[in-house]
């Protein structure tokens, strides 16, 4: 009888899916989200994320092909450039070596988008799994999740983030790590409490008086519907992690000095800081600054269209 009065309320409220209204057959699946083409709809009409979009579209082509746009080989070492100034033919100017810059700067968007990509994508997938978890099941396994990111979150990011480095030894992997680590708690955090909202709804309800089981209530109902903004932070932590593995291969202990890598090339500039080779480190240091404008233009773009509030 109770579970008959829970699915007549719920009737009222919830989407049909087919069958005639005197059926009873409801959909017990959450609200539809935003379809791919009316976000993209709402994005073109906001001028900031269109613009965040065409700054990492030019980044995407640089990684995609480097070798079509690059004019000279990035690591090729000519000793008749060596510290030359930015001219027409090098508008970057070439390093200590004679490699030209600008060659060095497109190669190097690959490594970087590939290392932020990596982890982002690592510490999302981590994230939102405990965050997730920690939610829906509640009580004592909740509390020991939480305390446990208190702990990550109570030391300082790049700090903590030399350590694991420093803990494993330089390299690309290190820096995805550490790089990972870092932004875990933060969705977590984040999963957590949009989970505490949504496995209060009235299709989480639903689906619990139909007799669904634990994982099809959390993976089909609860997580697809707490997904929005973890999205719209994913995109600003890429700015993130490209400023996070700069600063780690800035100070020894990210990606080598040889490697075509923003960080990489602004340390092996700032060693002939007085001898006035600024172009050494500009350059390289302006293209993380183009990379993480993009990525935060187009996290506050999305923002815009997926959170009701803001609309």
């Amino acid at each position: 009888m109770a579970q008959t009065q829970v699915q007549t309320s719920v009737s009222s409220s919830a989407p049909r899916v087919g069958g005639s209204p005197e059926s009873g057959i409801v959909a017990l699946r959450p609200p539809r989200s935003e379809r791919l083409g009316e976000v993209w709809h709402a994005l073109r009409r906001n001028p900031t994320a269109l613009f965040g979009f065409f700054l990492i579209g030019v980044l995407l082509v640089w990684a995609a092909v480097p070798s079509w746009v690059a004019p000279y080989e990035p690591y090729g070492v000519n000793f008749d450039l060596e510290a030359a100034p930015p001219s027409w033919k090098h508008p970057f100017g070439a390093d200590q070596f004679g490699q030209d810059i600008l060659s060095r700067v497109i190669y190097g968007a690959r490594l970087d988008l590939r290392i932020a990509l990596s982890a982002v994508i690592v510490s999302m997938v981590i994230g939102t799994a405990i965050g997730a978890l920690s939610a829906y099941v509640g009580g004592f396994s909740d509390e020991i999740s939480m305390r446990g990111m208190d702990i990550l979150q109570a030391f300082p990011r790049f700090i903590f983030a030399m350590g694991i480095a420093y803990a494993i030894g330089p390299g690309v992997s290190t820096v995805i790590i550490a790089t990972a680590v870092l932004n875990i708690p933060g969705y977590a955090r984040l999963m957590r409490s949009v989970m505490l909202s949504a496995k209060q709804s009235q299709y989480a309800m639903a689906a619990r008086s139909i007799g669904a089981n634990h994982r099809v209530i959390l993976l089909r109902h609860l997580v697809p519907n707490c997904l929005a903004p973890i999205f719209v932070m994913s995109t600003l932590q890429f700015g993130w992690a490209i400023l996070e593995a700069a600063g780690l291969s800035f100070i020894g202990l990210g990606v080598e000095t040889s490697k075509a890598e923003w960080g990489a090339m602004i340390q092996l500039g700032f060693q002939d800081f007085l001898q006035g080779h600024w172009w050494m480190y500009t350059f390289p240091g302006l293209a993380i600054g183009v990379a993480v404008l993009g990525f935060n233009l187009i996290g506050d773009g999305l923002q815009d269209v997926l959170d009701p509030r803001r609309r």
